[in-house]
């Protein structure tokens, strides 16, 4: 029986030909040439797509779906793998989130910059309400390094490094297959990994992370439309 992922349930849902045509070409515009690994993307670089991550743009309208009206994109990466730029990234959660500056507030730790960019690890409840959405330019095969979550870890806190590693060996794992145009969400808390691709050709995809909370104690989100 074939496994369709739940992003409630399972941490991750598939929704195909959430783009047309006309939006994948828009989304492609940003990666330009082949090269680049993964790169953050400012206001000024995704206001080429701006309408598609607003609430009523394609993007923007599923992002109100998984996490409430107040949806808005926080954090844009054009992850870009090909010959030039390969890579593999072992099983982990993503905790950190992007902020206008520096603010001391209970709960928010382990601050970092990532391109220039402010981070802070907030509260894990703060990353359970977030969700990451997917969007392929190119189509994804088992060849071409599909995103893999393991199903359910969403829901299961922040996790050591032993407890990802006893996941992984024993959870269930999924493979995010696509077409240009698909759009794959999941919980930004759940273990996901990716391997090398294994066949030339690239492997484009933006991912936008949304949430709909206000951020406590002055700190302030970095807009991005």
């Amino acid at each position: 029986m074939k496994f369709s992922p739940r992003f409630d349930l399972d941490g991750a849902e598939l929704f195909p030909a959430a783009l047309n045509g006309v939006e994948v070409g828009a989304v492609a515009e940003l990666f330009g040439e082949a090269g680049a690994a993964g790169r953050r993307l400012d206001a000024v670089a995704v206001a080429p797509v701006t309408h598609l991550l607003r609430a009523t743009g394609a993007i923007g309208r599923l992002a109100i779906e998984l996490v409430g009206e107040a949806a808005r994109p926080i954090r844009a990466i054009a992850f870009d793998k090909s010959a030039n730029a390969n890579w593999r990234l072992g099983w982990h959660q993503d905790r950190v989130i992007p902020v206008r500056e520096r603010v001391e507030v209970p709960g928010f730790s382990a601050w970092s910059v990532k391109s220039g960019q402010l981070h802070v690890q907030p509260p894990v409840e703060t990353i359970s309400r977030m969700a990451t959405l997917r969007v392929h330019v190119d189509a994804v095969d088992d060849e071409n390094a599909p995103l893999r979550f393991l199903a359910g870890s969403h829901n299961l806190g922040r996790l050591t490094d032993a407890h990802i590693a006893a996941l992984a060996r024993d959870g269930v794992k999924a493979r995010c297959l696509a077409q240009p145009g698909d759009v794959w969400a999941y919980s930004t808390p759940v273990v996901h990994s990716s391997a090398e691709q294994r066949r030339s050709g690239r492997r484009r995809v933006l991912q936008v992370d949304y949430s709909a909370d206000d951020l406590p104690g002055g700190l302030e989100w970095v807009p991005l439309v």
